[in-house]
């Protein structure tokens, strides 16, 4: 038996896709319309918002993948160790990875957590508001980045220690990297570029162990075979939709900041707390 609709399923996608890389919380969003769509959250449902996540991430290295398949071919001065004329050599995949390792311990230890707080819809409107009110100042705390600044190996692991505030639902990796990135002196295109790059590595070891975790589980297989249709229409969509959001990304938030979307999430948090305080269940079942 499917656990999503095509309708819902695409539906989802699209929000996932839309989302993924905007400084809004796809989490946040994709709970949302799971809600309003009237998706129960099963054990599919649940590793199906996190493996859409993976047809996003591919847009990435679709658009970016000059800059993503490549190596660093500067001379290495004379008397360098081995190790570190490979870590020079393989540069960019090396701050990724340093990137990478705080959230990837993070998560694997908080795992069963995380999942508690996906179900929490009063946890995904607040952090929607103070992330939101955050945004509206962030353009001015943060101002200063030049484009000359060289993302160093500290500098990488600081903006992967941000990306695990991001483990709260309604917070939004992008928004988090981002934000490390400034914080570091990036400029936000760069500070965007660089979020958008860790997201691949990231998104896809959610995606590995989501997809190990329901395979290993009671009935499992069954589960994946019935609902196999769904994976690959939501990944698809979810790719191509997000090809088009970063493109639109980019450009807005080079030439306008991060205010827009600071406003936007107020709205959207300020909307679900009403209705959760006039009486509407909005909880996920």
């Amino acid at each position: 038996m499917e656990d999503l609709s095509i309708l819902q399923t695409i539906i989802i996608a699209i929000v996932e896709g839309l989302t993924e890389f905007l400084p809004v919380s796809s989490t946040g969003h994709m709970m949302i319309a799971q809600n309003l769509l009237g998706v129960r959250s099963t054990e599919f449902v649940k590793a199906f918002l996190v493996i859409i996540q993976f047809g996003a991430i591919l847009s990435v290295v679709w658009l970016y993948w000059k800059r993503f398949f490549r190596v660093n071919r500067e001379p290495v001065p004379e008397g360098t160790s081995a190790v570190r004329r490979l870590l020079v050599r393989f540069d960019f995949y090396w701050k990724l990875l340093v990137a990478f390792i705080p959230a990837a311990v993070l998560g694997f230890i908080f795992s069963d957590k995380i999942d508690e707080l996906l179900e929490s819809v009063e946890v995904v409107a607040v952090m929607l508001i103070v992330g939101g009110v955050f945004m509206l100042f962030c353009d001015r705390v943060f101002s200063k980045g030049s484009p000359d600044t060289v993302l160093t190996e500290k500098r990488a692991f600081r903006v992967g220690l941000f990306q695990c505030v991001a483990m709260i639902p309604g917070v939004s990796r992008s928004m988090a990297t981002i934000v490390g990135g400034m914080s570091q002196r990036l400029t936000r295109k760069d500070a965007a570029e660089f979020s958008f790059f860790l997201a691949v590595p990231t998104m896809f070891a959610a995606t590995c162990y989501k997809l190990l975790k329901l395979l290993m589980s009671e009935g499992g297989v069954e589960l994946l075979r019935d609902n196999l249709s769904a994976l690959v229409i939501g990944n698809v969509v979810a790719f191509v939709v997000a090809l088009l959001a970063i493109k639109f990304f980019i450009s807005f938030v080079t030439k306008y900041g991060f205010k827009a979307f600071g406003w936007y999430r107020i709205i959207v948090g300020g909307i679900i707390l009403a209705l959760i305080l006039s009486g509407h269940s909005l909880e996920i079942v």
